[in-house]
């Protein structure tokens, strides 16, 4: 601020006093505009004498000359002024703002997806997150809503009509990460990061007019996790919030769109009853907070800790062990399991193939064969069985029944 300081008094203090050479050049200009006027018009060298005689002496043409030197001075402090007083835009200004951010709404858009994703967030004044609500429209299970909170998952799948609750600390660590991929600040913090390791490219685009918005194109390098993608974030040029994130991928040499997130809101009070499912009393309960699930993995292998889950499975469906197949199957209720081999006697196992990894849910497909009994007669089914690790749980497995 010691420069614009210095400027505003030397503007107060300018006393303009016009020179030789200012006054003849500024008369040079007048004489020159009056000789093509006087190609219209002629006059006498009396009449042309006498006028240039009357600018030298006139104050306006004094004034004139005082009034250039100030248009200089003025456009130069303005010049300095928006320099020093409006510094360039930096991340860093984005992750101060978001101190302040308290609750947050966010919709995530995907092409050819008719719905958005929804996120609903609150978060501790340390920044950590408080609560959350995740609304998925389209999956492969159908609609599904995922409210966490102190630790706990509670998961609403609407078409199956099946309500899980889940809970372990480790599943906190799980949520972070999805929210680093929508939560802005937690992104802007992680492109920070990585600029300062020189794995991210950014360019910045500031607008002319401060009721526009500031545009981030953050590439990544070659060095990074995420080599050939690139975001695009739209900042608010007053609140250094963000208020859109775009996503693209590299593709034959060019950038393709996949997505963007838009922030609705920042700071707007969440009601408790977003934080709340509404579960009919009919619904398939599945709580794993009161029971152990799965198989715990020791020192097996993913693989063979995925054959022993499907054999041990199959084994308690042949002997009508309802209890343990409903823990080998994410505590499924145990009358689902009664309800099955009443109508179905499972005899006996014919293979069970080697596991190979799949998309789903971070699972492994076992391929399997076995014999069952219905109505007195008998037939093999040939089954996909996947398998993988209980939610915040790593070292125990279960069969995924799409939770």
């Amino acid at each position: 601020m010691k420069k614009v300081n210095n400027i505003e008094l030397s503007l107060r203090n300018l006393q303009v006093r016009t020179r030789a050479a200012l006054d003849e050049r500024i008369l040079t200009d007048a004489s020159a505009a009056l000789a093509e006027s006087s190609k219209r018009q002629p006059a006498s060298k009396q009449s042309k004498l006498w006028i240039r005689r009357t600018i030298m002496k006139s104050p306006w043409t004094k004034f004139a000359a005082a009034a250039a030197a100030i248009v200089v001075v003025v456009i130069l402090w303005l010049t300095l002024v928006n320099k020093s007083g409006t510094p360039a835009y930096a991340l860093e200004q984005t992750i101060q703002a978001n101190h302040s951010v308290r609750t947050i709404h966010i919709k995530k858009f995907t092409p050819r997806v008719e719905q958005p994703e929804e996120f609903w967030a609150e978060f501790y004044e340390s920044g950590e997150l408080l609560r959350c609500r995740m609304n998925f429209p389209q999956t492969e299970d159908g609609p599904k809503a995922i409210v966490w909170q102190q630790n706990k998952a509670e998961v609403w799948q609407e078409a199956k009509n099946m309500y899980a609750i889940i809970k372990d600390k480790s599943i906190s660590e799980q949520l972070r990460q999805t929210m680093e991929v929508v939560d802005p600040k937690l992104a802007v913090q992680n492109l920070h990061h990585l600029q300062t390791e020189g794995k991210v490219k950014l360019e910045i685009a500031e607008p002319p007019r401060k009721d526009e918005s500031i545009r981030v194109t953050a590439t990544y390098l070659e060095n990074s996790h995420a080599q050939g993608r690139r975001v695009v974030l739209t900042v608010d040029s007053t609140t250094k919030l963000v208020g859109q994130i775009e996503f693209y991928h590299l593709n034959k040499g060019e950038y393709q769109y996949e997505g963007r997130l838009e922030i609705q809101d920042y700071n707007r009070p969440i009601g408790p009853e977003m934080f709340t499912l509404n579960i009919p009393a009919d619904a398939i309960r599945i709580d794993q907070t009161i029971q152990e699930v799965g198989l715990p993995q020791g020192d097996l292998s993913k693989e063979e800790i995925a054959v022993k889950v499907v054999r041990e499975f199959l084994e308690a469906m042949i002997a009508k062990d309802c209890a343990k197949a409903s823990k080998l199957y994410q505590g499924l209720p145990v009358e689902l399991f009664e309800k099955q081999v009443g109508k179905m006697n499972f005899v006996r196992i014919i293979s069970i193939d080697k596991p190979t990894p799949s998309d789903r849910n971070n699972s492994l497909r076992v391929p399997c064969k076995y014999e069952v009994e219905v109505d007195g007669k008998k037939s093999v089914v040939q089954s996909q069985v996947y398998v993988r690790p209980v939610f915040g749980q790593p070292d125990r497995w279960t069969i995924d029944g799409g939770i």
